[in-house]
């Protein structure tokens, strides 16, 4: 290491007392983080890309540095859904600071590792506290039993009010209204549910059929509506 002559001619003071890094929660755990490999969790983040057009929600199960599992799921623009899996692919088995220096294709997905970086390394993980931390597939059981994110599409108009188009329980078929135009419950259809029947084998029209639920007070409805034509 090369020292300034303005250094090198300075006298030596003592360094004094050093207690080394905070200590950060970890997998119930108190830590203290001084190299990459000190760091385990299973956090979450949102990223976006440059123009806002879209967003990722990153999730990571962090063992000793390493990503050991990945969960990336996007909204926005098409080109989007081709580097989610890219960046699947790309990182498990990378250290996070690896994974932060490694360009994941999308602005989106990388903004949601920068985040994510930020949040494990400060110790805001979601098993910060958990003993031992979650398990390798945990990240799976935000997707629910059908394996699917859970996706919100409402559309709104000032002239023509809310349209419901997608919500947790799935497609929307119809929207229930009252005397007064109120929307009060809905026909959804559970696409999960749906493509689990036909992959067993069900008849197509009666794994729709199967699949459809509704919800709230949509049997009182004076009034249904299909969201996307009417």
């Amino acid at each position: 290491m090369e020292y300034t002559k303005e250094v090198e001619e300075m006298y030596c003071v003592n360094k004094g007392t050093d207690h080394g890094p905070a200590p950060i929660p970890e997998e119930g755990k108190w830590i203290q983080a001084k190299e990459i490999k000190d760091i385990s969790g299973l956090t979450h983040g949102i990223g976006w890309c440059a123009p806002q057009q879209g967003a990722c929600k990153l999730t990571l199960n962090i063992k000793d540095g390493i990503i050991q599992e990945a969960l990336v799921e996007t909204i926005g623009c098409s080109g989007m859904t081709h580097s989610a899996a890219m960046a699947g692919e790309i990182l498990v088995g990378k250290t996070i600071l690896e994974a932060l220096n490694t360009d994941l294709v999308c602005d989106a997905i990388n903004t949601a590792m920068r985040e994510l970086f930020l949040q494990i390394v400060y110790g805001r993980s979601q098993s910060a506290f958990s003993s031992n931390g979650l398990a390798v597939g945990a990240g799976m059981e935000d997707l629910g039993k059908v394996k699917r994110s859970q996706v919100g599409t409402i559309y709104s108009t000032r002239l023509k009010g809310t349209r419901y188009l997608e919500v947790a329980e799935g497609y929307i078929l119809e929207m229930g209204l009252d005397k007064d135009n109120n929307i009060i419950g809905y026909k959804y259809c559970n696409m999960g549910k749906m493509m689990a029947n036909i992959k067993k084998g069900m008849d197509p029209k009666d794994a729709v059929e199967d699949a459809i639920g509704v919800y709230g007070r949509y049997d009182d409805a004076v009034k249904y509506i299909d969201p996307r034509e009417e």
